[in-house]
């Protein structure tokens, strides 16, 4: 008889919440557009945005980068001798680049873009909460019911890169639940993580968490193992960067100067006001100028992060000695907030990068409440802190406060996190049976 079709009402109900939350995000977006728009379609409203919530990089972006003028991405685009795009150059990855361009075929003003572009990324929102329900069961629901998915949604094109990481852990796990080799998986998963390169940078860091896992034989019982798997961590290697390479070469033969603008670009962003950042924070007050203050910041902001990544992966390490398993997830997540920690820039969507990891890894509760907290204090009041300071006002003490609970809240739980992420476990959904497959149940005895 062929087996029953099982429902997995959960993923399906997380799924459901998701687009609830994806819904309402939408229609905080929208307040900041609507008619009657300017010669370049852009929303009257739009110069009152600083104060607002509803501010979004998309909005944004639809004027200044060429989007409007349907320009194809970083081929005819360069950078000027003042440190601004021109020409159709985005500051973003290609494929972040290519879905900018996509979202305004056919669309003349700011609120179309935003309705195209947030259909776009509507489904990658999907996607992840379905991975992460079948990975980790109802607490994937953390990823939809918590406010940053309906804050930040479609405040730029962070919801492609974070399905795409969450695929590739879950390509792994998904290996590891079948009683797997980890080489081929690995393998594939490392190819998911270049193309997330590709995105938005960040998932790039996790191929050398994984490839340490390969090295490792994952994990495998011992008297399995060799000394090593070379062969397997220089493919996963390899194959990452294969495919981040072929992502960029097309753009790099036949616009190389738009290409390389992209990269210019952030090279020469400085940690203003605008970055949320502990530099600007807590260090230019030590400088005597701002040149000094942006040379400091352009050494050691580098220096920390490699230092951090450094630290994690040897955190890892001790892990591996001990329990015979190196902790690849728990790595990445924790190279994420060293990453987040110390780059010059700290956007508040940067919250949805960590979110799938709050949900697989096994994290004390209440510091995941704190961060939440800490981040919402953040963006509750920092477009009034914008908007006092563009006007010259004194900022208000709830704002002031506000800010610095956001910022340090961050900061002092990130630098929490480089230590104790490594060493936290899977919150695993069939710890012994596989996704689809309930256990089978030993026959009675005779009576």
């Amino acid at each position: 008889m062929p087996r029953p079709i099982r429902i997995d009402r959960l993923a399906w109900a997380v799924l459901g919440v998701t687009a609830l939350a994806l819904i309402t995000g939408y229609f905080v977006k929208a307040h900041c557009t609507g008619a009657p728009f300017d010669d370049l379609g852009r929303s009257p409203g739009f110069a009152a945005t600083p104060g607002r919530i509803c501010y979004s990089d998309i909005q944004f972006l639809w004027v200044g980068r060429e989007i409007n003028n349907h320009v194809f991405p970083y081929l005819t685009g360069w950078i000027d001798g003042q440190g601004h795009l021109q020409g159709g150059a985005i500051e973003y990855p290609v494929l972040s680049g290519l879905l900018y361009w996509l979202g305004a075929i056919g669309v003349h003003n700011d609120e179309q873009y935003l309705l195209h572009m947030s259909l776009i990324l509507a489904p990658f929102g999907l996607l992840t909460g379905w991975v992460l329900a079948k990975l980790s069961g109802r607490t994937a629901l953390l990823w939809a019911l918590t406010p940053p998915l309906a804050m930040y949604a479609f405040h730029n094109v962070e919801l492609p890169v974070v399905a795409v990481a969450t695929v590739a852990i879950g390509i792994v796990i998904w290996a590891h639940r079948r009683g797997l080799s980890p080489r081929r998986p690995a393998m594939l998963a490392a190819a998911v993580l270049a193309i997330g390169f590709n995105l938005k940078i960040y998932p790039g860091i996790f191929v050398a968490p994984l490839a340490l896992y390969v090295l490792t034989y994952g994990t495998r019982p011992a008297p399995e193992r060799r000394r090593y798997d070379l062969r397997g961590a220089m493919g996963v290697l390899g194959t990452a960067a294969a495919v981040a390479v072929a992502g960029n070469l097309p753009f790099m033969i036949f616009g190389y100067k738009g290409w390389r603008a992209s990269l210019e670009f952030q090279q020469l962003r400085t940690a203003d006001l605008s970055t949320n950042s502990i530099w600007f924070w807590g260090v230019q007050h030590a400088f005597g100028s701002t040149e000094e203050y942006d040379h400091f910041v352009s050494l050691a902001s580098p220096a920390l992060i490699v230092a951090a990544f450094a630290l994690t992966m040897c955190l890892g390490w001790r892990v591996y000695k001990r329990s015979g398993t190196y902790p690849w997830i728990g790595v990445s997540a924790a190279m994420l907030c060293g990453f987040m920690l110390f780059h010059k820039v700290h956007s508040p969507q940067y919250v949805l990068w960590l979110l799938p990891f709050f949900v697989l890894l096994k994290i004390d509760w209440r510091l995941i409440a704190i961060y939440l907290v800490c981040d919402f204090s953040l963006e509750m009041t920092v477009w009034s802190y914008f908007q006092e300071h563009a006007d010259g006002t004194s900022i208000s003490w709830w704002v002031q406060w506000g800010v610095w609970i956001g910022v340090w809240g961050r900061a002092g739980l990130l630098a929490a996190f480089l230590f104790l992420l490594p060493n936290s476990a899977l919150r695993e959904r069939y710890p012994e049976a596989s996704a689809s497959e309930e256990p089978e149940r030993a026959p009675e005895p005779a009576r």
